[in-house]
C-alpha cells in the first residue's frame, strides 16, 4: 500500500508497511494514481519525495503473483511497469527517491527514474538482480537505466550483479547523497525540496528540460514532448 501526504508544500509518497513493496499491477496502479494527482497539483508544490517504510524500498517485481499465470501476468506486469516509469518521468516538478532500504531489480530501476536519489547509509543496498534470476530487460526499461547510470559503470551494474551500499553507490554516481538513518535521509530530501520551491520553475518548463536531458528514455517510454517558450540565450 502507499500513502500520499503533503508537508511544507512537498508531496511525500510513502510505501507503507514492512513488506517487500514488490510491484504487481494493483500496487503500481495505486502509485500511478498518486503521481497523477501530484501532477495535476504540481503548481501547489515544490517537489515529490517517494520513500518507504520497513526494510525494502522495493524488492522488484512481484514474482509470486506472476507465477500463477506466468505468460499473461509477466506481460501485464511489464507493461504496467513501463507505465509507472513513464509516470515518474512525466512529473512537472522535481522528484526525489529517498531510498530507506533495499532497492533491487525493478525497485532499483524505479529509483533511477527519479531526478535525485538519497540513500540511507546504515542499511540497504542497490542491486540489479536480473543476471542472477535469469530475466532480461526490454529496451524501454533499459533506456531509463542507461540514461541514469554512467557508461563506465553500466557493465558492472547490469552484468556484474553487484550489490552497492550507500557509500559505494555515491562513489559510482548511482545516488546523490547518503545519510545515517531513514529520518535523516527523508529530512535531507525535504530540505532540498524546500530549496527547489524557491526557484519557482514552471511545471511545463521543468518537464521539457527533463525530457530534453533524457531524450532516449522519453522516446522509448512513449512520453510526449512538451512545447515551451524558446530560450532567450
Amino acid at each position: 500500500m502507499c500513502s500520499l501526504e503533503k508537508q511544507k508544500n512537498i508531496f511525500i509518497l510513502r510505501r507503507t508497511g514492512h513488506g517487500e513493496h514488490r510491484f504487481n499491477p494493483e500496487f503500481m496502479d495505486s502509485i500511478i494514481s498518486a503521481i497523477a494527482y501530484v501532477n495535476q497539483n504540481a503548481h501547489q508544490a515544490s517537489a515529490i519525495i517517494v520513500t518507504n517504510d520497513g526494510k525494502y524500498f522495493s524488492n522488484g517485481l512481484d514474482l509470486e503473483w506472476m507465477s500463477h499465470d506466468k505468460e499473461i501476468r509477466t506481460q501485464a506486469v511489464g507493461d504496467k511497469f513501463v507505465e509507472l516509469l513513464a509516470a515518474v518521468m512525466s512529473l512537472k516538478l522535481p522528484s526525489i527517491a529517498a531510498v530507506c532500504g533495499h532497492a533491487c531489480a525493478a525497485g532499483f530501476i524505479f529509483a533511477l527514474a527519479h531526478d535525485y536519489r538519497f540513500m540511507r547509509n546504515d542499511r540497504g543496498f542497490l542491486y540489479m538482480s536480473e543476471v542472477d534470476v535469469g530475466m532480461t530487460i526490454p529496451p524501454s526499461v533499459m533506456s531509463v537505466i542507461s540514461s541514469k547510470v554512467d557508461s563506465r559503470h553500466l557493465t558492472e551494474v547490469m552484468l556484474g550483479g553487484l550489490k552497492y551500499g550507500a557509500q559505494e553507490a555515491l562513489r559510482k554516481g548511482l545516488v546523490d547523497s547518503s545519510h545515517e538513518s531513514p529520518d535523516e535521509t527523508l529530512g535531507a530530501a525535504i530540505n532540498v525540496a524546500v530549496e527547489f520551491g524557491k526557484r519557482k520553475c514552471k511545471g511545463e518548463v521543468y518537464l521539457g528540460l527533463r525530457l530534453g536531458a533524457f531524450p532516449e528514455a522519453a522516446e522509448k517510454l512513449g512520453i510526449r514532448s512538451v512545447s515551451v517558450l524558446p530560450s532567450r540565450l
